[in-house]
């Protein structure tokens, strides 16, 4: 059906909201598969795992011989899919093979909605202790108790009405859930009602970060984290879910988490991805968002044998880069990282022990079963070494650097990081930069989010963003910005 027909049947439907812009309507799958029992390695179907308050199915897929103590990932099909859709290629099984863990498919049928969306636009079906996400949640207890899995280490993923599900339940579950991956969705809690979906989907909804924090504390009221760890997934051409839902989203789960809206780091990754990282005070990401260039509505894979390749292209599934690797990877399930049991203890006594104008020297204590330490400079790995010491050269002076160790054992698990410290080079002279709002976003020295502007670093709410509000910025270190209004003493 072409898109504007469909624009058009859409502006008519008055109980269906739909997030996908449908290239075909197809039929939601529902297979005849045998009743879950144990982990035999076949995907199949749940008959009862609850009183389903949401009306929902529940398929799973478990590695044969999965050990107790493995993982949970639950993973949300988009609109007009199905959970065999989403099973088969979106290449969750394959790390589920991989690296051991479960996997918990919901589906939801045109009997919830005509096109087989998540009904993340609907308060009585997307909070806590309601509809779709009651069922979710029974549908994650119902593992646990199956296979035995750790309740540490839940995690949801989603693509598109499926990733806009993953956000409520990341904010209405925080004590449930550990991780979470929005893959072309929405900010948690955008939309109350189906009318107001479209403007989520394709509209800056001028919010402060603090306000989309607001959305997730107010999900569950009282509850003070651990928060859980969020990657954000988006196409810079998506015509569906517009690319300004991955900046809100950015700035809630920041919000949230109560660290800069300014990228600790940013990298390249294959598929003209960019990976911008969100470190918490420890030092370790808690938020990363991937954009990817030129991409349109849809789950991104990387057909392959490599072990960064997964998935199967089609309708929504798009060939750019294995978001599921990534995603893994993330929540710490690959073996290399994940620092699960048997994995050395984090090392004490991280201290810094010198400075100069480019380095930082530092050393801890000797941790039993370690091999080698990997030293990591403000989120990312800076070194490995086999000493109880390390000094880091080649920095910018001036500037403020925070590192965590982790402690390798000699099959190359990797421990949990240390506790963060802070180190300051020398030799930083601060400077001053009185502009407008706009001149100083294009400069570098401030971003803009909902509308408004902050600095960089600081992260101090500048006002709106344009040319008619004016600051003065004192960088206080390289990158480091601060409102200086009153006077600079630059």
């Amino acid at each position: 059906m072409p898109l504007p027909t469909m624009r058009r049947y859409f502006s008519r439907l008055t109980t269906t909201v739909v997030l996908c812009v449908v290239a075909a309507y197809l039929s939601v799958l529902s297979p005849t598969v045998p009743t879950a029992a144990a982990a035999t390695g076949t995907f199949q179907q749940v008959a009862s795992f609850g009183s389903n308050p949401g009306n929902l199915q529940m398929y799973e897929y478990a590695p044969a011989n999965l050990p107790a103590g493995a993982p949970v990932v639950v993973a949300l099909h988009g609109c007009t899919q199905s959970a065999t859709d989403y099973y088969s290629n979106s290449g969750w099984q394959k790390y589920a093979d991989t690296y051991g863990f479960a996997l918990v498919f919901p589906q939801t049928t045109s009997a919830n909605n005509s096109f087989s969306c998540f009904s993340w636009f609907d308060s009585t079906k997307d909070t806590r202790g309601n509809g779709e996400a009651a069922s979710v949640i029974q549908m994650v207890t119902h593992a646990e108790s199956q296979y035995g899995s750790d309740t540490h280490r839940v995690f949801v993923t989603g693509l598109s009405a499926g990733a806009g599900m993953t956000a409520d339940l990341l904010a209405d579950y925080p004590d449930v859930f550990a991780g979470g991956s929005v893959d072309s969705g929405l900010p948690a809690q955008c939309a109350t009602a189906q009318t107001q979906a479209s403007s989520c989907q394709t509209s800056n909804q001028n919010l402060t970060p603090a306000q989309w924090g607001d959305k997730v504390r107010n999900s569950d009221p009282g509850y003070s984290g651990p928060w859980p760890r969020v990657a954000i997934w988006q196409g810079t051409a998506d015509t569906t879910v517009y690319p300004v839902n991955a900046t809100e989203l950015a700035g809630q789960w920041t919000n949230v988490w109560g660290i800069s809206q300014t990228p600790s780091s940013t990298q390249s990754l294959p598929g003209g991805t960019t990976e911008s990282i969100y470190n918490d005070g420890g030092g370790k990401p808690a938020v990363e968002l991937y954009s990817i260039s030129g991409m349109a509505h849809g789950l991104a894979v990387s057909p392959g044998s490599n072990t960064d390749q997964c998935g199967s292209t089609g309708t929504y599934y798009l060939n750019y880069i294995c978001s599921s690797y990534y995603t893994a990877k993330f929540w710490g399930l690959d073996a290399g990282s994940s620092g699960g049991t048997g994995s050395p203890t984090a090392p004490t006594g991280v201290a810094v022990t010198g400075t100069t104008n480019t380095s930082v020297s530092l050393s801890w204590n000797a941790v039993s079963g370690a091999a080698s330490y990997s030293v990591y400079r403000n989120g990312t790995k800076a070194a490995s070494t086999t000493s109880t010491s390390y000094t880091d050269t080649g920095l910018a002076s001036g500037t403020a650097y925070s590192y965590t160790v982790a402690a390798v054992d000699s099959s190359g698990r990797v421990g949990a990081s240390s506790t963060a410290v802070t180190a300051t080079t020398t030799g930083y002279a601060p400077q001053c930069f009185t502009t407008n709002n706009y001149n100083q976003v294009a400069a570098g020295r401030a971003h803009t989010s909902g509308g408004y502007t902050y600095a960089n670093g600081s992260n101090q709410n500048m006002g709106l963003y344009n040319t008619y509000v004016t600051h003065t910025l004192e960088e206080t270190s390289a990158g480091y910005y601060v409102i200086a209004d009153s006077g600079c003493p630059a």
